[in-house]
């Protein structure tokens, strides 16, 4: 499954950076800024949380398929215009930490007035955590490998990938806002995580058994 998931994301990604962002660029004159896609696009995940806590589903999974995509778009954009920056990437990492925030929070507050079963909500928090956690392996294997490997290292790359990436987080998400299985879709979305987050960690302590010999 890993792999097919890899390949779906490398070609929705291609298709902003090949065919989206040239035309947005071309359309805004070359001012639109990747950092203002990258905030507006965290802005506007405050109503979609919304929308998901007060159960407007439908409309939820509209515009998280919309303003989601705006997560390839700032990179891309940032790649056309030469704006590739340290500081780009980090707000655009932060501020994706921050939407799984939102969103899971507001998946909590429609769990617990949907079932009835408040208990339930503690997946959400599972499904945040975890979330959290695949993208703080990412960022400590980095920090490991830096300090003990003597070879180049791939920044922000040789972790990043799992069965449950964010791009795929957000897929599941939006599957079950179409389907009306918001508390389904957030288990899925914590086992997954959880899974990924583990896998990678296997992969830092691999990593650096063979660069420390």
């Amino acid at each position: 499954m890993e792999p097919t998931v890899q390949k779906l994301t490398e070609l929705a990604r291609r298709l902003v950076q090949d065919c989206i962002a040239p035309v947005v660029n071309r359309a805004t004159g070359g001012k639109l800024h990747p950092d203002a896609v990258t905030v507006g696009s965290f802005l506007m995940h405050i109503p979609i949380a919304w929308l998901i806590a007060t159960q407007h589903n439908y409309w939820a999974a509209l515009f998280l398929v919309i303003f989601g995509a705006m997560d390839a778009l700032d990179g891309a954009l940032a790649r056309l215009q030469k704006r590739e920056s340290a500081r780009g990437m980090l707000l655009d990492s932060a501020t994706d930490r921050m939407k799984e925030v939102l969103l899971y929070s507001g998946a909590a507050y429609a769990i617990i007035a949907s079932t009835g079963r408040p208990y339930l909500a503690v997946w959400a928090v599972a499904a945040c955590g975890c979330s959290l956690l695949t993208s703080y392996m990412n960022a400590i294997g980095d920090a490991a490998m830096a300090r003990f490997s003597v070879k180049k290292h791939a920044i922000n790359k040789a972790f990043r990938g799992g069965l449950f990436p964010f791009q795929v987080r957000m897929l599941v998400l939006f599957v079950g806002l179409l389907s009306n299985r918001v508390p389904l879709a957030i288990i899925v979305i914590a086992i997954g995580a959880a899974y990924t987050a583990l896998s990678r960690l296997f992969l830092i302590i691999g990593q650096l058994k063979h660069v420390q010999g």
